[in-house]
């Protein structure tokens, strides 16, 4: 039996995305989950990284029920991402979200040749900063997303098992 036919690689914006989305997955915010990640030159990964809190704060149920009192402490995937590599080193950044006018202007700072995201964020004049910096920010939107084989225990096979 042959497997069935799919492309047969994925490109390197695409995998970043799926590397992406994967990060954002570890995110604590309930609101809005979002991951990047960084490859450089040879299109190796540097890092990935999500929107949280800052290492060591363990927040209480109650502190994510009010979203403008914790968005003013949440620290963007972007600024994680940025603390793992110095200037110059990263040719590509993928996020979930389009990075917001500051996270757009700090890739900027650090260099990034090119931006890739999944959804789009109100307000942000990224746009307008890669274009005057000369960088590639692109919107993608097809690229593949993790899909579980294996029946978990406890569902309707239970049994655990690879389909």
């Amino acid at each position: 039996m042959s497997a069935p036919a799919t492309k047969t690689r994925l490109t390197i914006p695409e995998y970043a995305m799926a590397l992406a989305h994967v990060a954002s997955l570890r995110s604590e915010d309930p609101f809005r989950k979002v991951g990047a990640v960084a490859f450089d030159f040879d299109n190796r990964v540097i890092g990935t990284a999500y929107n949280g809190l800052a290492p060591g704060f363990n927040a209480d149920h109650e502190f994510w029920l009010d979203r403008d009192t914790r968005r003013k402490y949440m620290l963007h995937a972007e600024v994680n991402l940025c603390s793992l590599f110095t200037r110059g080193n990263v040719k590509l950044v993928a996020c979930t979200t389009m990075p917001c006018t500051s996270c757009a202007q700090m890739l900027c700072a650090y260099g990034v040749k090119e931006i890739y995201y999944r959804d789009p964020y109100p307000d942000s004049e990224a746009n307008a900063i890669c274009q005057l910096y000369g960088i590639k920010l692109e919107q993608l939107t097809d690229y593949p997303l993790i899909v579980s084989t294996v029946d978990p225990p406890g569902s309707a096979t239970g049994t655990g098992m690879s389909k």
